[in-house]
C-alpha cells in the first residue's frame, strides 16, 4: 500500500507531498521523503558502472526501512518523485508503471498556464488524479 507520494523540485524544494495514512505518521513520512533526497543525489552524482544507464529515469528502490520501502524517479527537468510504500514485495515493473502515470499527471499539472514554475502544486485535479493512481496501484490494477 502506498502511504506517501512526493514531488521535489530540482533545488530540493517540496512541490507536493501527500500522505495516505493517519495524521500521526505525516511527520515521519516527511522525514523519510527528506532522507531519500540524499540517496537520490548520491545515485545521480556518483553512478556506478553496473548501475542502470544515466538516461534511466526510474531510480528503483532507494532504501528500505523497517516499515517502509522508498522508491524514486527523476524527470528530465530534475524534479524528483518519491513513493513510500508498506508493501514488501513491490515489483519494479509495477513501480515503473506507477511513476509513468504519476509523471503524466505531473506534466498535466505544471502545463496549466496558471501554475507558477517552482511553486507548490495546489491543483485539486492533480490531487484527485494522484489519489486515483495510488488507489489503483494499491489494489493491484493498472487503470
Amino acid at each position: 500500500m502506498v502511504v506517501c507520494v512526493a514531488v521535489v523540485g530540482h533545488q530540493n524544494n517540496p512541490l507536493y507531498l501527500q500522505s495516505f495514512t493517519e495524521a500521526d505518521d505525516a511527520l515521519k513520512l516527511h522525514h523519510v521523503v527528506h532522507c531519500s533526497l540524499d540517496v537520490i543525489d548520491e545515485r545521480v552524482n556518483n553512478p556506478k558502472r553496473n548501475s542502470p544507464a544515466l538516461n534511466e529515469t526510474f531510480l528503483g528502490l532507494l532504501y528500505p526501512t523497517e516499515n517502509y520501502k522508498v522508491y524514486g524517479y527523476l524527470t528530465n527537468t530534475k524534479a524528483k518523485f518519491i513513493m513510500v510504500t508498506t508493501d514488501l514485495d513491490v515489483k519494479d515493473a509495477d513501480a515503473r508503471n506507477f511513476f509513468r502515470k504519476f509523471h503524466a499527471a505531473y506534466v498535466d499539472a505544471v502545463s496549466n498556464p496558471f501554475h507558477v514554475p517552482g511553486k507548490k502544486i495546489a491543483s485539486r485535479s492533480f490531487s484527485a488524479r494522484v489519489s486515483t493512481i495510488v488507489r489503483s496501484f494499491s489494489s493491484g490494477t493498472t487503470a
